[in-house]
């Protein structure tokens, strides 16, 4: 069975034909539909769907799954997540990840300190933010740190194959 990456959400319905608002997690909102079949999971069951038309409207995006034509199909979907196969993604050019390649990740200093792991990153706008649980023994009695996902002034270096990031960070922040 091939990973499955979350994408998006099912918003709201839309007019009386079967369109649903679409929520969507890509950098640029329109990639979503980039990608088929969509694997939509709610409450523990999960459905493949295509997508038969889309377009912008106002500041969002509304899509037409297909064989569902009216209001109250398209009421079973709303707040569906959506998935893909992990396998339809591009590959990255060298250096860059995805923030699923990121989350478990050991974090270290560039002195040898041990943070602790990723466990998740929040989107801030100017930034994106490591969420590091800290481990048990932290000798600063942190639970906690989140580090600004910054090249070359936070962020040091990033090792895919050791699963390290390497930080220029004060263990005490």
């Amino acid at each position: 069975m091939s990973e499955k990456i979350l994408l998006g959400k099912v918003g709201a319905v839309y007019g009386i034909k079967g369109w649903v608002k679409i929520h969507t997690f890509t950098e640029d909102p329109q990639a979503i539909f980039d990608y088929s079949p969509w694997s939509l999971k709610l409450g523990g069951k999960e459905q493949a769907v295509d997508i038969v038309d889309w377009r912008k409207h106002n500041n969002g995006l509304i899509a037409k799954l297909a064989g569902i034509d009216d209001r109250d199909q398209a009421q079973r979907f709303v707040g569906a997540e959506i998935h893909v196969d992990a396998a339809l993604l591009p590959d990255l050019p060298e250096g860059e990840f995805y923030w699923r390649d990121l989350m478990g990740m050991q974090v270290v200093t560039d002195k040898g300190y041990d943070l602790g792991q990723v466990t998740d990153i929040m989107e801030t706008g100017a930034n994106d933010v490591l969420v590091v649980k800290a481990n048990r023994n932290d000798g600063f009695g942190k639970k906690e740190r989140l580090i600004p996902y910054v090249f070359d002034q936070v962020i040091l270096s990033v090792d895919g194959k050791t699963k390290q990031i390497c930080v220029d960070w004060d263990p005490g922040f």
